[in-house]
């Protein structure tokens, strides 16, 4: 399914986006605002950015997987 069409589903959730450059970032998709793609990513500390990417850089969005392992590391 195109990166497009997976929008509506994936607003909220953690994502991976793979850039068309070969480069990729992670965030919380937060929507898309024109010919932009919304992203909160961490900085440090307990600072965030929301970072606007244009859509025709972008190759693909995917959620992030779930946690299968619910026992602790040790």
């Amino acid at each position: 399914m195109p990166w497009q069409q997976k929008i509506r589903y994936l607003t909220g959730q953690p994502v991976g986006i793979s850039f068309t450059n070969g480069q990729g970032a992670t965030g919380v998709l937060c929507g898309v605002s024109g010919t932009k793609v919304l992203v909160i990513e961490y900085l440090y500390q307990a600072q965030f950015a929301l970072k606007q990417y244009d859509a025709f850089m972008i190759q693909d969005i995917n959620r992030f997987p779930p946690c299968h392992n619910q026992q602790p590391l040790y």
